[in-house]
């Protein structure tokens, strides 16, 4: 089974969410309408612009921790060397 580590944004260079989960279109599907109720509804952060796959859940939590004690340009970095666009990547996934 795979997981994922992903970042969220509310738009580009804006606020971001890190998260892993075992089913990345499920819970960006939820991120982007709204069923994941908090901070990435408080702040409209639905935009996939980041995503690593992972073998097994340990590794995803344990990368997950380590992207979220970066500081922001370091995150911001790594999603612009993979994303320069900031392209949301769910509607590659759909």
């Amino acid at each position: 089974m795979s997981y994922y580590v992903y970042i969220l944004a509310s738009q580009r260079n804006g606020t971001l969410y890190i998260g892993v989960t075992k089913d990345l279109l499920r819970r960006v599907y939820e991120h982007k309408n709204n069923l994941v109720k908090g901070f990435t509804e408080k702040y409209r952060i639905n935009l996939l612009v980041y995503f690593e796959k992972l073998d097994n859940v340990g590794e995803a939590i344990t990368r997950e921790k380590q992207i979220k004690k970066w500081n922001r340009d370091w995150k911001i970095e790594m999603i612009e060397k993979n994303n320069p666009q900031w392209k949301d990547l769910y509607e590659d996934l759909v």
